[in-house]
C-alpha cells in the first residue's frame, strides 16, 4: 500500500473534510458538526496552522494538524501538534511516525526549534505510540481549561 503525506492546503477542503471525519471516528467525537467549506478553507489559509493527511487510493487514512507557534524566549517558533489521529485499521503501519516525520521536516524548513505534542496521562496507547517516536524529551503535565 503506498501512502502519500501531504501538507493540505486551501484548495484541499475536502481531504480537510475526511481528515475531521477521521479525528471524529478515532476520538469519540459523537455528533461533531462540521463547520461549513467556506470557515475550513479560512482555518486552512492560516499561516501558522498545518494540516498534514496521510492518502492511499485517493482516501485520508489519519493526518495531524498543528499550530505554529511564534516564541518570546526565542525568534525561533515551536510547532504544536494538537490532533493526530489514524483510521483503527491503518494503525501499526507506520503512518503516525511518517506523520510525526512530515512535521518535523516541515519544522526544520520553516526553522521552528521543536515540535511538541500532549497526550492525556489515561491515554495508554497514545502515550506509548509517542514513547515509540523517540521524542528527546517528555514531561508530565496537567491541562487546563476555560470555557469563554
Amino acid at each position: 500500500m503506498d501512502i502519500e503525506i501531504k501538507k493540505l492546503s486551501p484548495l484541499d477542503v475536502g481531504q480537510f473534510i475526511e481528515l475531521i471525519l477521521v479525528f471524529e471516528d478515532v476520538f469519540e467525537m459523537k455528533g461533531l458538526s462540521i463547520p461549513g467549506k467556506d470557515h475550513l478553507r479560512r482555518v486552512l489559509e492560516t499561516e501558522n496552522f498545518l494540516a498534514f493527511a496521510a492518502i492511499s487510493d485517493g482516501k485520508v487514512l489519519g493526518g495531524l494538524t498543528a499550530h505554529v507557534l511564534q516564541q518570546y524566549y526565542s525568534s525561533l517558533p515551536q510547532i504544536y501538534i494538537y490532533d493526530l489521529g489514524v483510521k483503527t485499521v491503518f494503525h501499526r503501519k507506520g503512518i503516525g511516525k511518517s506523520l510525526i516525520s512530515a512535521v518535523a521536516s516541515y519544522g526544520k524548513l520553516i526553522g521552528a526549534e521543536e515540535a511538541f505534542v500532549q497526550a492525556e496521562l489515561e491515554d495508554e496507547d497514545a502515550i506509548a505510540f509517542y514513547r515509540s517516536t523517540r521524542p528527546a524529551d517528555e514531561e508530565r503535565a496537567l491541562h487546563f481549561s476555560y470555557i469563554l
